[in-house]
């Protein structure tokens, strides 16, 4: 952890960096064009600082991370899952050599290309149960496997590896991103549309392209996130005048609700609008939610990023009012969860803390890791800590420890 212990809020963390870099509170607030009196609130814990927007101007004003504000990395816990090593051996396996060099004698026990078509899905399907240590755990060998793939086989055969490949280093990126490790989410990302290039395949490169995006988020690029989703969308639409495979459809849809997520946080709301409205088009299109390429498109998913970027615009009332309406049964864990954590800021924010304990306590019995290891999980337990006028519950004093946020 950089600077600090795991057990200050956020806006507990804009007051050190603040006082370290010599900053009053009105020359901060000042300089993001708000006024010292919301900023004491914010440093008193008195308003929920859980935009990233916000928290990204503060971070940029700061000349510090978005992670350093958001407490990430966040550690990987040891478990019967994950092993005794994450990761770590993931960095390592991204820094091998054999990835980026020709210099190496080809692999003579080369894997079958179907058990590594098997174990690619197996693992995107763990991610997508929210089994993040099981995840980190098994990517570096299934890296490893799927290089040899690639080195070792010719023709069609070497195509369908680059193609895992591909979808390997994507999961490795996405997972990373999760993890807070954003310099080794883009590494991975890059990694993948290196490997998918020669093969020309306009889905699994679209796929890669939203991974690029996900690690301009974790950075605060958010500008730059937009432009990448106008590109690349671009790039697919060439590919859509014909009659396109659910899993285009899903891949074209999913950049856009990437991309609604940006420019929410990039504070612009048009765009948000255009890019919601045409990954609801495309839902249309597709006609139903699925999971083609583990995308986990379809309306709900589009309902799910309406209340998301509602909440970061700032327009609590369509999250609060939409939110607990969304049925995310039929959808993948990661997504379940990742929408119950909306609802449960949005009940804090409107001062229904006891609704938004109850979300958050559901979604942590759904998904304990992936609640671990978001920051607005984290935000919202000690905020509610530091609102209690008396001793807290030993409801919340629990979570707050299964959470590393108390001593």
């Amino acid at each position: 952890m950089r600077g600090m212990g795991n057990t200050l809020t956020i806006g507990e963390r804009v007051a050190w960096y603040r006082r370290r870099r010599g900053l009053s509170q009105e020359v901060l607030a000042g300089l993001i064009g708000r006024t010292a009196d919301w900023l004491g609130k914010i440093e008193n814990n008195r308003i929920e600082l859980d935009r990233l927007s916000v928290i990204t101007s503060l971070a940029n004003v700061l000349d510090v991370s978005l992670g350093d504000l958001l407490a990430e990395p966040s550690l990987t816990d040891w478990s019967a899952d994950s092993g005794t090593e994450t990761v770590p051996a993931l960095r390592a396996a991204l820094m091998n050599y054999r990835a980026i060099t020709a210099f190496t004698n080809p692999p003579t026990d080369l894997p079958a290309l179907a058990a590594l078509r098997q174990d690619v899905g197996n693992l995107w399907g763990a991610y997508q149960d929210s089994r993040f240590g099981y995840v980190t755990g098994r990517l570096p060998e299934l890296l490893r496997r799927a290089q040899d793939a690639a080195d070792g086989h010719d023709g069609d055969d070497q195509d369908q590896a680059r193609r895992l490949l591909g979808l390997t280093y994507q999961l490795a990126a996405t997972q990373l991103t999760k993890l807070g490790e954003t310099d080794l989410a883009w590494i991975a990302a890059d990694r993948g549309l290196a490997a998918v290039r020669p093969t020309g395949d306009p889905v699994v490169t679209g796929s890669l392209f939203r991974s690029v995006g996900h690690a301009l988020h974790s950075t605060g690029r958010y500008t730059e996130a937009v432009r990448l989703t106008e590109d690349a969308a671009g790039y697919l639409e060439t590919h859509l005048t014909k009659q396109p495979t659910p899993a285009l459809l899903s891949v074209y849809g999913t950049l856009f609700l990437a991309g609604a997520m940006a420019a929410a946080r990039a504070n612009d709301a048009p765009t948000t609008r255009t890019f919601l409205t045409t990954a609801d088009h495309t839902a249309a299109r597709l006609g139903g939610d699925g999971n083609h390429l583990w995308t986990a498109f379809g309306p709900t998913n589009v309902a799910i990023h309406r209340v998301a970027t509602a909440a970061e615009l700032g327009d609590l009332q369509v999250a609060i009012d939409l939110g607990p309406r969304v049925d995310t049964t039929a959808l993948p864990m990661e997504r379940r969860v990742r929408h119950a954590l909306e609802v449960a800021r949005a009940y804090s924010s409107h001062n229904r803390v006891d609704d938004a304990q109850a979300a958050l306590l559901d979604a942590e019995q759904m998904a304990p890791e992936q609640v671990r290891h978001h920051f607005l999980s984290r935000q919202l337990t000690l905020t509610w800590i530091r609102r209690q006028r008396g001793k807290p519950s030993p409801q919340l004093v629990g979570l707050a420890r299964r959470l590393n946020v108390l001593d």
